[in-house]
């Protein structure tokens, strides 16, 4: 059975939230479903702001901080969108509280539980995007997340390689995983920074580890209504999964879309993170209702497909079935297949409607004409 938890259930240590002991049992949340380990777990979660300028968080953030005790992951990763800012008007006291905020909320009791976190900038926490004369919209941001960042007390707890331009750019190792993180809190990543992210990915360090994993707030791929065009996504999608294809990156994890779709595209995994902030988002051609979600991603190094996820509607605690999802997104810059599905699953009338939508190629398809008959392979 699978309960909900209400916030008059959680005491507090100074500004930090804890399920105490009498909580879980009123609550019953040791019936919570809770995955076999593997080699590695970790826990992702993604887009916890509020409005703009807010310093308040939305409850499910507070109840998913407090169930990590149950689930007890090696890591945590965010998708981004840490605070509620992108904002002109935000003012340096403004922007510092919000930081405080999340410290409260999120960073500290990660700290207090020795739970590593690693995670990427977000439109919301310090914006790449520039002007017209090439300068950066939001410079007070960046230089104001960059200050929190590199405070020793917000030290993140990850096994660094290279610092590079943290947090912007930077890379950690964690149980054998190597982790890239890139700033895709826009849509361009700039030509030197992509240059450094192909030499990292290319390095001795980088393909001796067991997996690969890139984070960053974009997605290549649109999932979500009202985010799939562009600027909502990384620009030369096609072009980047080829280069993280070619370093055998295993999954691409983001967030931005406020929705939740474990999909691939090609070899690359790519998890879309749903959201536990304000803003959820339906997926395109979907019925299944907005949800607020963590992805509990298990690892196991002797199966091929390494990695697992069980994913929570945090406003219930029931699990996500990934039956319930779409079985691929046609999105305007190509198709995203479910994770369990392969092209050669789709059915000739599935097909037929991202044809309709898309081209042959942003479909994955190339049709070669053979005596009057085609053959569809997958690109």
């Amino acid at each position: 059975m699978i309960l909900s938890i209400g916030f008059t259930c959680l005491q507090t240590i100074g500004r930090i939230p804890i399920l105490s002991e009498t909580a879980r049992t009123n609550t019953n949340t040791e019936n919570l479903f809770v995955p076999p380990r593997s080699d590695v777990r970790i826990a992702v979660i993604s887009d916890l702001n509020s409005a703009y300028g807010a310093t308040d968080y939305e409850p499910e953030i507070d109840r998913a901080i407090a169930l990590l005790s149950l689930w007890q992951p090696d890591l945590v990763l965010c998708g981004g969108d840490m605070v509620a800012g992108q904002n002109p008007a935000l003012t340096e006291p403004e922007i510092k509280a919000m930081w405080q905020a999340f410290d409260d909320h999120v960073a500290a009791p990660l700290r207090q539980a020795k739970i590593p976190f690693g995670f990427t900038i977000g439109n919301h926490d310090a914006s790449s995007a520039l002007g017209i004369e090439g300068q950066y919209l939001f410079q007070q941001e960046r230089d104001l997340a960059q200050a929190y960042w590199q405070d020793p007390q917000h030290d993140p707890g990850v096994r660094f390689v290279d610092r590079f331009e943290f947090p912007f750019y930077y890379t950690f190792e964690h149980q054998g995983i190597f982790f890239l993180v890139w700033d895709g809190s826009s849509s361009k990543i700039p030509a030197n920074k992509l240059a450094w992210v192909e030499k990292t990915l290319a390095s001795r360090q980088a393909q001796q580890a067991k997996m690969r994993i890139l984070l960053g707030h974009l997605p290549l791929y649109g999932v979500a209504v009202g985010r799939d065009e562009a600027g909502e996504v990384m620009d030369n999608a096609d072009r980047l999964r080829a280069m993280l294809e070619k370093y055998n990156v295993h999954t691409y994890v983001s967030g931005h879309h406020h929705a939740y779709y474990p999909g691939h595209r090609g070899k690359l995994q790519l998890l879309h993170t749903g959201i536990l902030g304000s803003g959820i988002r339906p997926l395109l051609d979907s019925s299944l209702p907005p949800q607020k979600t963590i992805t509990i991603v298990d690892i196991n190094f002797d199966l091929q497909a390494l990695s697992t996820y069980t994913t929570y509607d945090m406003q219930t605690l029931e699990l996500i079935k990934k039956e319930q999802l779409p079985r691929f997104i046609a999105a305007h810059n190509g198709i995203i297949l479910r994770h369990d599905i392969e092209l050669a699953d789709l059915k000739p009338e599935e097909k037929a409607f991202c044809l309709e939508r898309l081209n042959s190629k942003l479909c994955g398809l190339s049709k070669l004409g053979n005596i009057g008959k085609s053959i569809v392979l997958f690109e």
